[in-house]
């Protein structure tokens, strides 16, 4: 059994409208700051997996100073992408996709969908994985037999622990949840 801490990257700089790779606002580096005191006390140093986008790299930052260790860059636990780099019309896609069930999505989706899931499963080791809203949600639906794009709310830097047991994602504990505005 494998137990991974699903880490959302904290508070933005920018929006997803608004910056295609925004590095982290300063309440954003102060909850990766918190993030990284709470992980260590409750599971201690271990493997870090960290989508490439900045905002992640950045939440991971303060667990690699603490554990001394370098975080694993994978694109496998990355952002859903969007079929634009039109940023006005990402914000907009974002939001209609986010009220949409994975069975009436594009097989690009349920595909991605499906590597962050077959990625996640071939981890072995206990680990934490910094990644983005939509990711975890895809790894919880997953693990909750839920069909939702958005089956739950992580706010900024929660953590949400799962297990890998026969080659599945089992849910431990949700994260705290807030509200998610599409900026």
């Amino acid at each position: 059994m494998t137990r991974l801490v699903l880490v959302r990257h904290g508070e933005a700089a920018a929006g997803f409208a608004a910056d295609a790779d925004p590095g982290l606002s300063d309440t954003g580096r102060e909850q990766a700051d918190t993030m990284a005191a709470a992980v260590t006390a409750e599971f201690g140093p271990q493997p870090i997996l960290v989508s490439p986008l900045r905002r992640c790299r950045e939440t991971a930052a303060p667990l690699e100073g603490r554990w001394n260790s370098d975080a694993m860059v994978d694109a496998a636990v990355g952002e859903v992408e969007s079929p634009t780099a039109d940023l006005a019309a990402r914000g907009a896609w974002l939001r209609g996709f986010m009220q949409s069930s994975w069975d009436d999505c594009e097989p690009e989706l349920v595909a991605w969908r499906q590597s962050v899931v077959d990625r996640l499963v071939r981890i072995e080791e206990d680990t934490v994985v910094v990644s983005h809203f939509i990711a975890i949600n895809a790894a919880v639906g997953e693990a909750m037999g839920e069909r939702r794009v958005v089956c739950f709310r992580p706010d900024n830097c929660s953590r949400t622990v799962l297990e890998v047991r026969d080659s599945s994602l089992h849910v431990v504990e949700l994260g705290g949840e807030a509200a998610t505005v599409v900026r």
